[in-house]
């Protein structure tokens, strides 16, 4: 039978402003489908989304807290187009002060911000996910110094949002090494996936164990020179820490020659 609680998911979010761009949608179009479902896995519509986005770090967690943010434009190079995309979903104020107060009582350190506006790690796949924007949304940073251990801590103590119809979102990548792409990419990002589905089929003490020592995969660091993009993944496996993974999203060819993969944790109402 299936339970109430809300599943939660990490997704590899493509690049830039995608969905905006005929030959960048055309290439990420396994991945568009596979947000494009979301709603249907999920089988309702949330009360809100919180999105943990690797395109925002902070000293302590740090929350979006205004009830109508506006955009963030973190990119460069793309078409004019690009740069007046709007995402004009509600923020969720409230649902802000109700997660201050949960990571408050777990001992992480938690702020406000009442000035940010969505960036692409959040407005991207939310616009394929949830066109019409009615959905409110939290966005959530990462913490500096990006401790695998403290991101997984932070899904635990979001945990209990499932069952209040929070939906848990870590918006990031499997792989991303912006100076190693096209087919040089082919062979290490074969091997972190490889080695990543593995992981999450793990028990979930062994799962959470693999995620802090992720370093120690095969090609690690050449596919994630900097980790702010596996993070998120991190925060989703913390809140769905007990529940099975499933792959919502692979795709062999992205990119040049890039394996990238999503997942999530808990039931669903439609499997891919």
């Amino acid at each position: 039978m299936m339970t109430t609680r809300m599943p939660t998911y990490f997704i590899s979010h493509g690049g830039g402003p995608w969905p905006w761009m005929d030959d960048m949608r055309s290439m990420l179009a396994t991945l568009e489908q596979s947000l494009a479902d979301m709603p249907a896995q999920i089988g309702r519509t949330p009360k809100a989304i919180l999105m943990v986005t690797a395109h925002w770090e902070e000293r302590a967690f740090t929350l979006g807290s205004n009830p109508a943010p506006g955009m963030v434009y973190d990119y460069g190079g793309f078409p004019a187009h690009t740069y007046s995309v709007v995402y004009p979903a509600p923020g969720a104020p409230e649902l802000a002060a109700r997660v201050q107060g949960l990571l408050e009582a777990a001992g992480l350190p938690v702020a406000l911000d009442a000035q940010r506006g969505y960036d692409h790690g959040t407005f991207v796949p939310l616009a394929v996910m949830y066109p019409e924007a009615r959905v409110p949304v939290l966005q959530m940073s990462l913490r500096a110094g990006l401790d695998p251990a403290e991101h997984i801590a932070l899904g635990r103590a979001l945990a209990p949002l499932r069952d209040e119809e929070v939906l848990i979102v870590g918006s990031g990548l499997s792989y991303h090494n912006l100076r190693n792409f096209g087919r040089q990419a082919q062979q290490p990002s074969q091997a972190f996936d490889g080695w990543l589905q593995s992981a999450m089929q793990a028990a979930p003490d062994a799962r959470a164990q693999a995620l802090v020592q992720w370093e120690s995969a095969p090609s690690a660091r050449l596919c994630h020179p900097r980790e702010e993009h596996l993070l998120p993944l991190m925060v989703a496996v913390g809140a769905g820490y007990d529940d099975a993974a499933t792959c919502v999203y692979h795709d062999a060819h992205v990119f040049g020659g890039v394996t990238a993969s999503s997942f999530c944790f808990g039931d669903m109402a439609t499997r891919t």
